[in-house]
């Protein structure tokens, strides 16, 4: 292995199943990312519960370059096990996040633009324009609020612009009430 890991066991005895539970966990959490440093797990024996009997729980701390990744929740369970494999289950989530942002792949959200219809044609198609005169092509099936057939030219509309192939295209078209001003 060529990260630094370290395992604690707290309140339990020594047990070679579970260091070798968690070295497998600690192996697919490096094929998630390749460049972590260091990861830190810490296995206890919580108090015993008055309904389910003795509960363990798994911490884990995993460095990162520019990060700290944790298992952020107690990951309590009857079963070592369970509790090992959900506190990993939650790291490697939290880690192919910051491998993702890393690597510039975060899903950017948009922001709606504001405009007015321009045109409408009866197959169910028309046009809108922004602020700037742009003008996107949308069909029936991009309006969401009002029905298309309760569009009228004029009214202000809010939608998400694209540049595809055919040009400028409008998508998630609402109204917001009211005709633009001309």
């Amino acid at each position: 292995m060529k990260l630094e890991l370290q395992i604690a066991l707290r309140d339990m005895a020594p047990s070679e199943a579970v260091e070798a539970d968690i070295r497998k966990h600690v192996q697919k959490l490096e094929l998630a990312c390749d460049h972590i440093m260091s990861c830190r797990v810490t296995v206890e024996a919580a108090a015993r519960h008055k309904h389910q009997g003795k509960l363990y729980s798994a911490h884990i701390d995993v460095k990162v370059p520019g990060d700290e990744i944790a298992s952020t929740r107690r990951h309590e369970h009857e079963d070592v096990h369970v509790a090992i494999r959900d506190a990993f289950d939650a790291v490697r989530r939290r880690l192919e996040d910051y491998v993702r942002k890393q690597r510039g792949q975060t899903k950017q959200h948009t922001l709606p633009v504001r405009g007015h219809v321009v045109r409408l044609f009866e197959d169910g198609h028309g046009f809108i324009e922004d602020d700037d005169g742009s003008q996107y092509y949308f069909d029936r099936a991009n309006v969401v609020h009002p029905d298309f057939d309760k569009l009228e030219v004029g009214a202000a509309v809010e939608f998400l612009a694209e540049t595809a192939a055919q040009g400028l295209q409008a998508k998630r078209v609402s109204g917001i009430g009211g005709v633009a001003a001309p």
